[in-house]
């Protein structure tokens, strides 16, 4: 089971996160998602557990619990679309057919 961990204090690491999933069950993996560029913490994570009766164990435990000072957030994660998990609007018109009295290109 994928658990999403929100409101993470910068300075969380996966080694800050491990004990508090360890007396739940197997975890698989720990991931605190980091900016590609400054590598910080961006404020979440992802914990996998073997079993989805301990990740709902978990969850259930862990959502609401203090980790350095802040309130985290624990929910089971959700799937990303196939979009890649952004959000798309409509574009923009392409510059032609909108006021302008400007030539088009044909």
């Amino acid at each position: 089971m994928n658990i999403f961990i929100g409101n993470l204090p910068r300075a969380a690491s996966e080694d800050d996160l491990r004990p508090l999933f360890e007396p739940f069950g197997k975890i698989m993996s720990v991931n605190v998602i980091k900016d590609k560029f400054t590598r910080e913490s961006k404020g979440f994570g992802f914990v996998e557990m073997s079993k989805k009766s301990e990740g709902e164990a978990a969850i259930e435990a862990l959502n609401g619990k203090e980790l350095m000072g802040q309130k985290i957030t624990v929910n089971e994660a959700r799937p990303k679309s196939e979009s890649g998990g952004r959000r798309t609007g409509g574009g923009g018109g392409g510059g032609y057919g909108r006021g302008g009295g400007g030539r088009r290109p044909y």
